[in-house]
């Protein structure tokens, strides 16, 4: 309970995830329920059978009711639950966030079934926000949370109009990788940047400022910021072009369209004067922050290991349990360790990959009350 909203059990009413006691009494039994289904990865039937060994008799079917119910609160908690501590504001009240998503089909799908984006303040590694969504929503940048004055930081993935577009509205400065083809550039004349022959006279590894006109679809400007172009060396150069022919579903991509893959052009908004090119360069590579905190999620809790099918209440409210159940280790975890343990500034000695992954282990006897179980349950226990 200290690693959750002190108001969890009143929304347990407000979010009519328990309205009146049947087998399950009291809201902080639910609780126990979550914890058992999304903390400790227990089936249906093994959570029955615990709380039974707790003397708590109950069936398999009554928490399934009460589990297709507990979809919204879930949900409701770990929005509460950010941000995980305080964080001192910035010198320059300049804030750098990060972006992610994973996907994840459902058990029998083929494709991808569900989303999970999380949003980073990549300097402190302060979780800002933690959803899920449905295979028709893309990594865009639409419901990220910026401000006036932040800087949002992602990968050419999120180079559309419509994500571009929407963060820049917030007032946020958006430093975007742009795709070889997807983007349309003017230079300060008010003509197509030629990508290419700025790539042939770029040294390698070295950063050019160009003044440049983002433009929508229609040739309309969009925008006005700095392109930074660099040439990957010949190594990097050769790992990039796969993506590049990727990109080319019809026929085959052109020799100016794979120089163009070898290179880095980085856009924001922001003169040179602000954030020097190679400050956004390195802001731009620490953008796996956010993938490097969902690859801890999948390997230390085990987040994609979906049970149930697309759209059925169980697979919801499982997908939101388990991003409050990470959620809630790591706010133990700042509790425990220190919230500057996890930035990055100063330079960290360690991570807390290896903690993570024995915490669980920790609080599995804390949720299940294994010390507690009832000698004279067992037998219940096995019928349940």
């Amino acid at each position: 309970m200290q690693d959750l909203p002190p108001e969890t059990v009143q929304m347990a009413r407000a979010c009519k995830a328990f309205v009146r006691a049947k087998q399950v009494k009291t809201p902080g039994q639910l609780l126990r329920v979550v914890c058992f289904y999304c903390g400790v990865d227990k089936s249906l039937r093994e959570v029955a059978g615990t709380l039974t060994a707790l003397d708590e008799s109950m069936t398999a079917q009554a928490v399934a009711e009460r589990w297709r119910a507990c979809g919204p609160w879930v949900q409701a908690r770990r929005r509460r639950m950010l941000p995980l501590s305080a964080v001192p504001p910035r010198p320059q009240g300049r804030r750098f966030v990060v972006s992610d998503a994973s996907r994840r089909p459902a058990p029998g799908a083929t494709g991808t079934a569900h989303r999970r984006h999380i949003a980073m303040d990549v300097v402190a590694l302060q979780l800002l926000a933690v959803f899920v969504r449905d295979v028709h929503t893309g990594e865009t940048r639409q419901p990220f949370p910026v401000a006036p004055g932040d800087s949002a930081v992602a990968d050419r993935g999120d180079a559309q109009g419509q994500g571009m577009r929407a963060a820049l509205q917030q007032g946020a400065d958006l430093i975007v990788r742009l795709p070889p083809c997807r983007v349309v550039l003017r230079d300060a004349g008010g003509g197509p940047l030629e990508r290419c022959a700025a790539l042939k006279r770029q040294p390698t590894h070295r950063l050019r400022p160009l003044a440049v006109e983002r433009c929508a679809t229609g040739a309309q400007p969009a925008g006005r910021g700095w392109g930074h172009a660099s040439c990957l060396n010949a190594e990097q150069a050769h790992r990039a072009r796969p993506t590049g022919r990727q990109g080319h579903t019809q026929g085959t991509p052109t020799a100016e369209s794979l120089l163009v893959a070898g290179g880095v052009v980085v856009f924001p908004p922001l003169t040179p004067a602000v954030l020097a090119a190679q400050t956004i360069l390195a802001l731009y590579r620490c953008r796996w922050q956010g993938d490097l905190a969902i690859k801890r999620w999948k390997r230390v809790r085990e987040v994609d290991a979906v049970r149930a099918k697309a759209q059925r209440p169980l697979a919801a409210g499982w997908l939101q349990g388990t991003l409050l159940s990470a959620l809630r280790l790591e706010r133990r975890l700042r509790r425990q360790l220190g919230a500057s343990g996890g930035r990055r500034a100063p330079e960290r000695v360690g991570t807390w990959w290896r903690v993570g992954g024995m915490l669980p282990d920790a609080l599995a006897p804390i949720m299940t009350g294994a010390l507690c179980w009832q000698e004279d349950a067992w037998a219940a226990c096995l019928k349940v």
